[in-house]
């Protein structure tokens, strides 16, 4: 009798780099405690206008309060779709012209993009353009749809600076690979570098001049620690870049500054009314989002701005104290250490290229971090779980890879446990560097 047959695509599949470190840990079971930073999951409450709406889900106004929970339209709930719009607005940002869909967290937003953006293989392929090292689920995506990637890859130099790619460089990747979309993260997951607004316009003209959209992921906006306006796909005018409006796409999400991941409520923005449109029918398939997400984050189309600035500052000030602390401690404990400037985002990337002896190789260190790992902290044993970088990257066969010697650290566990990462990770790289010959 004959087996039934796996797909090609699920034969090769593995987890997700940050995913990896949980799901091995998840194995062991010798009393030690780890502590999690390989993936983004926010450790703070939601804003208290959402947090009013979850205690009341069974109380009138809510459409819950019967304990029916019916579909929604495709597009989202009008209140949902309101609150990304005046999240945007919030930012001092132009919101008119701007169609929105909500979707099943940004991950689900992602996946439109590249179905709606990019050829398949054959006469018609358009890959998707990405500025490496990327976050690792737009390459998951487009290879489940079909679509293939293509990348230029930034540097990490040595004072923790990422170096973009010169634009000659992008245009020479454009001409070889004719792209359909560019993927801009301008409060960059896995970095934490910040795009300043030229280098979003120069992309931006390259985008119009090629034929493509630009596609931008503002996960983080307002998450940044340097002085200067929110930078956004939506702050860029035809005086400055002719030709741009019809092809701006935008990401949202309620996971990072509302810190509501397990909410699994995204947004997609757009100003083109085609891809709107075709977006929605797309996603018919669906049916619809979370309602019950729907409703709870619907509460911030009815805060102020003023209001909402209030809660960006917050935000910035718990994430900037820990950035600055945790970077300087790192170098502090090992001295040669590389770790990139902590301008935006959640996330500081380590590099122990210079430190770390030969053959060094960060997936195979996190994944003994995470089965058998152990420091004592307190007379506690603990472990750190962290992300390798070179699923970030997609770089040709042979290539060298940058991530080989490189770790995402997010800033999403409490600030006393955030606290023992630096110690955490010295010591687990002392014991891997003194085991070997």
């Amino acid at each position: 009798m004959a087996a039934p047959q796996l797909s090609a695509h699920f034969a090769r599949r593995d987890p997700s780099v940050i995913r990896l470190a949980q799901i091995e840990f998840a194995k062991r079971n010798d009393g030690t405690e780890a502590v999690n930073v390989a993936i983004g999951n926010v450790s703070l409450p939601m804003h208290p206008a959402m947090q009013g709406r979850l205690r009341t889900l069974g109380e009138a106004p809510s459409p819950f309060a019967a304990g029916v929970v019916k579909y929604t339209a495709t597009v989202g709930l009008q209140e949902t779709n309101q609150a990304f719009l005046n999240i945007i607005a919030s930012s001092g940002l132009a919101t008119g012209g701007l169609s929105c869909q909500v979707t099943d967290g940004g991950s689900q937003a992602m996946e439109l993009v590249i179905v709606g953006c990019c050829g398949p293989a054959g006469s018609d392929e358009r890959p998707l353009l990405l500025i490496d090292a990327a976050y690792t689920n737009y390459k998951a995506f487009a290879e489940r749809l079909g679509r293939r990637t293509v990348s230029i890859t930034r540097t990490l130099d040595t004072d923790g600076r990422f170096s973009l790619p010169s634009l000659p460089e992008i245009e020479r990747a454009i001409a070889e690979h004719r792209p359909g979309a560019m993927v801009v993260i301008p409060y960059d997951n896995p970095t934490g570098q910040l795009y300043d607004h030229g280098s979003l316009a120069a992309l931006a003209r390259l985008c119009v001049e090629h034929g493509m959209w630009l596609v931008s992921d503002e996960a983080y906006r307002e998450l940044h620690y340097v002085d200067r306006p929110a930078v956004s796909v939506w702050g860029l005018g035809e005086d400055e870049v002719p030709g741009i409006t019809g092809r701006r796409i935008g990401i949202e999400t309620a996971s990072k500054v509302w810190n509501a991941c397990g909410l699994r409520i995204g947004g997609l923005v757009t100003d083109s009314p085609e891809f709107h449109a075709r977006a929605v029918a797309e996603n018919t398939a669906s049916l619809c989002p979370n309602a019950i997400g729907q409703w709870i984050f619907g509460a911030l189309a009815h805060e102020s701005h003023a209001e909402l600035s209030a809660w960006y500052g917050r935000q910035r000030e718990y994430y900037r104290g820990m950035l600055t602390g945790l970077t300087g401690r790192l170098r502090e404990l090992l001295p040669g250490i590389i770790v990139s400037s902590p301008d935006a985002s959640i996330y500081s990337v380590v590099d122990v290229r210079d430190i770390a002896p030969a053959g060094f190789d960060a997936l195979q260190f996190v994944l003994r971090c995470a089965r058998t790992g152990q420091v004592q902290v307190g007379g506690r044993p603990l472990t750190l779980l962290t992300a390798p970088m070179a699923g970030f990257y997609s770089m040709p066969p042979g290539a060298p890879n940058p991530g080989r010697t490189q770790m995402r650290i997010a800033y999403v566990e409490p600030p006393d446990r955030m606290a023992l990462v630096p110690d955490l990770l010295a010591g687990l790289l002392r014991q891997d560097f003194g085991a070997r010959p």
